[in-house]
């Protein structure tokens, strides 16, 4: 099992966690089994950026990203040079901290 550390985000996860996955595991659906609502309005299909996170430790030792998954961040909102889509991220054997950012381009959220 490998170790995601979440850091507190003030509407999704208020007061941060830690969480266990299996290595080969999506993020995003680590983070959405944990009762982390993180947005993933493409239903985790590599075709919108609302399930963007920032990989604050442990990003070279996830997979690459995809020439596709690059070119949509480019439209995230807080881009950075480890923002990853977290349905594109599988889980290694290294511990990783992520920050959920504090807004999406989701302009037809619900429950908002």
């Amino acid at each position: 099992m490998s170790q995601i550390i979440v850091l507190p985000h003030q509407q999704l996860c208020p007061d941060g966690a830690v969480l266990e996955a299996a290595e080969g595991s999506s993020l995003c659906e680590v983070l959405l089994d944990n009762n982390i609502a993180i947005e993933h309005a493409c239903e985790m299909s590599c075709a919108c950026t609302t399930c963007h996170v920032i990989v604050r430790e442990g990003f070279d030792s996830l997979n690459p990203s995809t020439e596709n998954e690059e070119d949509l961040l480019d439209a995230a909102w807080g881009l950075e040079a480890t923002s990853r889509l977290s349905c594109q991220v599988k889980i290694s054997a290294q511990k990783i901290i992520i920050e959920i950012p504090k807004y999406t381009i989701n302009h037809a959220r619900e429950n908002h």
